[in-house]
């Protein structure tokens, strides 16, 4: 069994976005994947696409895998407890439908934040928007 950790993330929502996945075994990191997906993306969108990588990157090493998402709702819709309405997010269910035809087994679980392989991914997701539209500006409060 391998497992991946994916993330995207938009700055701005819409906005520049960027996908981060990790492809791992028990304790050992296989690879690192980052790469910026547009100007104008979702958070939503940008996380379909981080998990489309990390199918098709998984695939080239089990035919068993367990995913990991942050996204509570990507893997509710892909567990079928929520619609998907939106007809972008549709068309990219759609090819994660098609990509598990190259698997076997595949489960999908949510996983919080906190956690440290979804911290990787997260890091290398924000490396990459860093790298394409500079740093973050962090406003101080009054």
């Amino acid at each position: 069994m391998i497992y991946t950790n994916s993330d995207g993330g938009a700055r701005g929502n819409p906005g520049p976005g960027a996908i981060g996945v990790i492809v791992r075994d028990e304790g050992k990191i296989l690879t690192k994947y980052r790469g910026f997906i547009g100007r104008n993306v979702t958070n939503n969108i940008a996380e379909y696409e981080a998990l489309i990588k990390a199918l098709e990157l998984a695939s080239n090493y089990t035919k068993e895998v367990t995913c990991y998402l942050d996204s509570e709702l990507v893997v509710k819709q892909l567990l079928g407890e929520y619609r998907v309405k939106n007809p972008i997010l549709l068309e990219l269910f759609l090819k994660v439908q098609r990509l598990q035809e190259n698997f076997d087994r595949i489960i999908y679980q949510h996983v919080r934040r906190e956690d440290k392989f979804q911290q990787i991914a997260d890091e290398i997701l924000n490396e990459e928007l860093d790298k394409e539209v500079g740093p973050r500006k962090f406003i101080k409060k009054k």
